[in-house]
């Protein structure tokens, strides 16, 4: 049965006025010798697109999806499944990404049941999988929701919840496995603490690289090769989330000995809540090689927390794309869409507007960031501002040949250059213009 009356979305260019088709995104267009589609990666957030019913903390659900209309919670969890590979197919998304909360019914402190439920859906997923050709990008367990969850999941006071959440783990990243998933996400949605006055931080730190430690030998032991992935998230729900930023999760790993093992998943609202943007993220996971994948979404400046909007900021994808260009792609990584159509965005084809909008928004990013790279533009900009260090004593500073009494030595003879100026304006007049005239 169709689930949608909504076409397959097809490519009909940017005069276009047609809302169900794509604008920018052109699957098979070359860009810099790849694919649109080899370079973007598209995947579907399974919770957001297909368990999200509109909820928010003043209302209730205001999405009635007809495929939900059944009280069999089993059935339900099938004929979502079907309906999310139809989505799939129509939108031309090649992956998508899951809890294991999302796919299958759980029963909060029944493992056998749930894991036995998983077992089910999982078997439909395979059929819609094999039926379709998509693919499992990233899994991951949902170790926030239940009220088990209060005091945190692998930083728990509670060693049995600890114990919970590695079992509940082992069984994700057995179906990620067994689903052919490139990568496996940690998100820490409640590893923070409210209070210092109730917290032993030391512990709780300690027990969560404990925690990773064991995922990274259990990966090996069950021959998952996928990449390993953590998404840094500040502040939401907990004040004080230990995952903050890139740079605290990369210290995290490098005092635990852990980042070789690891790579970061950037979400362009959560890089917002931390007071950062989302360029900024990417940059410091690429310049410190874990640079991974990323979830695609934008926040609201305007609200202090995580409303997962979908992508249409022509700056934020371009420069997005900019430091994925720079990266070398994203490897076994892709763009997960974690955003969710807003509460009044309740019929069935908003979910396809959505989609088409940040789709689109980022292959336009994808070709304008092409450009700015092919002309080299900030790059032969940086290369001049930074020419002092390719000769004399900028050279010997790079290259380690001198140390405070040299350096005085110098200043004390040479004094200081004058200063160029930065031309940010300028800059940002230049991006402006490719933005408008890249074709």
């Amino acid at each position: 049965m169709a689930y949608f009356k909504v076409d397959k979305i097809q490519y009909e260019g940017p005069q276009s006025k047609n809302p169900l088709a794509f604008k920018y995104y052109n699957p098979d267009e070359v860009v810099m010798g790849k694919p649109m589609k080899e370079h973007l990666r598209f995947a579907m957030s399974y919770w957001h697109t297909f368990t999200y019913m509109g909820r928010d903390p003043f209302g209730g659900d205001t999405m009635n999806r007809h495929w939900d209309n059944t009280e069999d919670v089993m059935e339900k969890a099938k004929e979502r499944v079907r309906a999310a590979f139809e989505f799939m197919e129509k939108m031309q998304i090649q992956y998508f990404c899951f809890h294991d909360a999302d796919i299958a019914p759980i029963v909060p402190n029944d493992l056998a049941e749930t894991n036995r439920r998983l077992d089910e859906i999982v078997a439909v997923i395979k059929e819609e999988m094999k039926r379709t050709g998509i693919k499992c990008l990233w899994g991951t367990t949902n170790a926030f929701g239940d009220a088990k969850f209060v005091h945190g999941a692998g930083t728990s006071c509670n060693a049995t919840v600890f114990a919970y959440t590695a079992a509940q783990i082992k069984k994700a990243m057995e179906i990620t496995k067994e689903l052919g998933g490139e990568n496996y996400v940690f998100w820490g949605g409640r590893e923070g603490y409210e209070t210092l006055l109730n917290t032993d931080t030391a512990l709780e730190l300690d027990n969560f690289a404990r925690l990773l430690r064991m995922a990274v030998d259990y990966a090996k032991e069950i021959g998952f090769t996928g990449q390993l992935l953590i998404e840094p998230k500040p502040k939401e729900p907990t004040k004080h989330q230990y995952d903050f930023d890139v740079a605290t999760v990369i210290g995290f790993l490098r005092k635990y000995d852990l980042l070789p093992y690891f790579k970061m998943n950037i979400e362009a609202n959560h890089a917002t809540l931390a007071m950062h943007t989302f360029q900024h993220e990417l940059n410091m996971a690429r310049i410190n090689g874990v640079l991974g994948s990323v979830d695609a979404n934008i926040g609201d400046p305007m609200l202090g927390w995580d409303t997962d909007q979908f992508p249409t900021n022509l700056y934020d994808t371009t420069l997005a794309m900019y430091e994925i260009l720079l990266n070398g792609g994203l490897g076994s990584g892709g763009l997960n869409f974690d955003a969710k159509v807003r509460r009044a965005s309740f019929e069935d084809d908003d979910l396809f507007y959505g989609y088409i909008a940040g789709m689109d928004t980022f292959a336009r990013g994808l070709k304008v960031a092409a450009k700015l790279l092919e002309d080299k533009v900030f790059e032969n900009f940086k290369a001049e501002r930074y020419a002092s260090y390719r000769e004399g004593i900028g050279k010997d500073i790079v290259e380690g040949k001198v140390g405070f009494k040299e350096l005085e030595a110098y200043a004390l003879k040479n004094g200081v250059t004058p200063n160029k100026s930065g031309r940010q304006e300028m800059l940002e007049s230049i991006l402006n213009q490719y933005i408008i005239e890249t074709k």
